[in-house]
């Protein structure tokens, strides 16, 4: 089993910044990917960035150039700075691991509104 928690959620104005953080803990694979998604409400959820062990990452374009996803393995970590938001960016925003499977953690709200 693998454990998956977020944190670094809040309250911003439009064109503020924030940084999320997710750490895995448990059963960690030797090879596996992490990344974010979000929901908005009344929204499906949607591909935020992903970021693969060699580093290989991928984002939506509606945050490209916004955003930045890392990742620090000794620490089962990844990251997601997000800059310049925008309003349609508040969602919860959920973290994922999958390895061969795929697990989800809580999700962190963030609000983007003046």
């Amino acid at each position: 089993q693998v454990q998956v928690v977020e944190s670094g959620g809040g309250s911003v104005q439009p064109g503020g910044s924030l940084r999320l953080s997710c750490t895995a803990s448990g059963s960690i694979a030797s090879i596996y990917a992490m990344g974010w998604y979000r929901q908005a409400p009344g929204k499906q959820r949607e591909l935020v960035a992903t970021i693969r062990g060699g580093g290989i990452t991928n984002y939506a374009d509606s945050v490209k150039g916004r955003f930045t996803i890392s990742r620090d393995n000794a620490k089962n970590t990844v990251f997601l700075q997000m800059n310049k938001l925008k309003p349609e960016d508040t969602a919860v925003y959920y973290c994922r691991y999958t390895d061969v499977n795929d697990y989800w953690g809580q999700g962190t709200q963030v609000t983007v509104s003046s």
